[in-house]
């Protein structure tokens, strides 16, 4: 026997073996290899399951936005969601001690006591609520409007501290004259959306008011933790979707989109291909019949 058909008559025996390579049906899933792994009839049929979620991956737009009608879900489902109308703290300060003061709002595991003359209501509700809230639902602000009955109060810096009890403080200060644009047109009112602040137990805001003087903080809750979750089983986490409104249409109506969970924007689901395996190409090597060496006699015509 040809040793290259005895060769052959191997390999194709090992092909039928192991494996349908050769067959045309190769991708049918009916006709697909099942070797023994010893997990049969223990799959979580994971794969089939992540495919058919992520089969609409060609409706996302190219550049990375996210249309309403494909979006996560994850905000809505896991994330609870803040009342737009619940979502607003008004802090009136007022002193009336003949000279300046520094208020304290918030702390409220300190519990610092208000100078002489000087007092701090919460509009909402109490500023002891707030504190005592703070404790055991933390929530963030982002923006606020800062109105004064005297212009040069804004001269003097917002204080936020953060004080632990073990002992160690941090401080950032807040101008805010940093805030002030043609946007402002009363000189008595800050609009400043970029400010932001962790209200803890552990945080204080902290600002010196001229005597006199009457200042009003409207601060926008960004997101706030609330335990009461627990009880029902859902995220302890909540949030506003709502934008916070500023007054100037032009600002609202770009600033009016889906916001995402804390911050986070979702990432872009990433359709999973199995990449089918290429078929298998056989090269034959067939026997080249040998040419006949010419030889080297010379044959003379016959006379």
């Amino acid at each position: 026997m040809n040793y290259n058909d005895e060769l052959m008559r191997y390999e194709e025996a090992a092909e039928d073996q192991y494996d349908d390579y050769d067959n045309e049906d190769m991708y049918d899933d009916e006709e697909e290899d099942d070797f023994d792994t010893g997990f049969e009839g223990l799959e979580d049929g994971y794969d089939e399951e992540y495919e058919d979620e992520y089969d609409d991956y060609d409706d996302y737009a190219d550049d990375g936005e996210y249309d309403d009608d494909g979006y996560d879900d994850y905000t809505r489902s896991s994330i609870g969601k803040i009342d737009p109308n619940d979502r607003t703290l008004t802090v009136v300060v007022t002193n009336k001690s003949g000279a300046a003061a520094e208020a304290v709002v918030f702390g409220g595991n300190a519990e610092s006591a208000q100078p002489n003359g000087v007092v701090v209501d919460i509009e909402e509700s109490s500023h002891k609520e707030v504190r005592e809230e703070s404790k055991s639902n933390p929530f963030k602000i982002a923006g606020m409007k800062y109105s004064v009955s005297s212009p040069l109060q804004f001269d003097n810096v917002l204080r936020i501290d953060r004080r632990t009890a073990s002992g160690s403080k941090t401080t950032r200060v807040y101008q805010p004259r940093n805030a002030t644009s043609p946007q402002n047109f009363t000189q008595s009112l800050i609009d400043d959306d970029n400010f932001e602040m962790d209200v803890t137990g552990q945080d204080s805001l902290r600002v010196v008011v001229e005597d006199g003087v009457t200042a009003v903080f409207t601060f926008t809750i960004k997101a706030r933790a609330n335990l009461g979750n627990l009880l029902k089983g859902n995220n302890v986490a909540e949030m506003s979707r709502a934008p916070r409104t500023t007054g100037l249409p032009q600002l609202d109506l770009i600033r009016r989109k889906r916001p995402t969970a804390l911050g986070i924007r979702p990432k872009r689901r990433v359709r999973r291909t199995r990449r089918r395996p290429a078929p298998r190409v056989r090269y034959v090597r067939r026997a080249v019949a040998r040419k006949r060496p010419t030889s080297r006699l010379v044959r003379r015509k016959k006379r």
